[in-house]
């Protein structure tokens, strides 16, 4: 069995004392976690370093929220995939909806992004999903394909793509307010995001759902056949419900 990834972006929350605090406390309870378990965290770029190193030895991946596709150059602001590598990330996630619809990221962007990341050994985590009208117009199936054949249009061969991973989080069901996809049909959504990929890649690759999950509906979604692990918002944000988050989910595994 592959391991379940179950973790978190902390999105822009979290000083750097805040952030150590909740890797102190997660560093605690890893003898209790299963070990089929996979946890992993993103926290803002000005954590990243030293939380990284916090974890250093532990089997917690700690990864990026965000990156830019260059290397380096005039690109005010933004964060080099050189700079994550040199912070030791482990992934980076990429694509996320607020990205999108913020800060005008796109598909295509999306896509030499994951390139990037890929090629300098930093494990790609892309986020894909329709939102509430598409979904209602019956092109969340035509939204899906296009987002996951632009994440992966850039990447050369098998290897290079065996540690890419996907978030499948419908916009609907992400944020604060958000309501949770059916278990059914996240999977359902799960298995096309995988078919596509394959038939890009002739591999398999994991898939974790976002949107909404808590302790209430986590123990189903694990244990659906395509859904490969968890992408946790706001009820993994303090580290005790993370780890308790974590119980649930080790409980429920058949």
């Amino acid at each position: 069995m592959e391991l379940l990834w179950i973790g978190t972006s902390w999105k822009m929350n979290k000083t750097l004392g805040e952030g150590l605090a909740y890797a102190e406390t997660l560093l605690r309870a890893l003898p209790s976690v299963d070990s089929r378990l996979q946890p992993f965290i993103a926290p803002p770029f000005t954590a990243l370093r030293e939380v990284k190193q916090a974890l250093s030895g532990s089997v917690v991946k700690v990864g990026a929220q965000n990156m830019h596709w260059q290397d380096a150059g005039a690109w005010t602001g933004e964060i080099s995939p050189l700079m994550l590598a040199d912070c030791d990330a482990d992934f980076v996630e990429l694509g996320h909806y607020e990205r999108r619809r913020y800060f005008g990221e796109t598909n295509h962007t999306v896509g030499l992004k994951t390139a990037a990341a890929v090629r300098h050994g930093i494990s790609p985590l892309v986020c894909v999903g329709e939102n509430l009208a598409e979904r209602e117009a019956g092109r969340a199936e035509d939204v899906l394909r296009e987002q996951v054949t632009a994440a992966l249009h850039n990447v050369d061969g098998r290897a290079q793509a065996a540690d890419i991973k996907f978030a499948y989080e419908p916009v609907w069901a992400i944020g604060e307010g958000g309501s949770p996809a059916d278990s059914n049909y996240a999977d359902q959504q799960h298995e096309l995001i995988k078919s596509i990929a394959m038939d890009m890649l002739g591999i398999e690759l994991s898939v974790l759902y976002g949107g909404s999950v808590n302790m209430d509906n986590s123990a189903e979604l694990i244990n659906m056949r395509n859904i490969d692990g968890l992408f946790i918002g706001r009820s993994a944000w303090n580290a005790g419900d993370y780890i308790a988050l974590m119980g649930k989910v080790s409980d429920s595994i058949r």
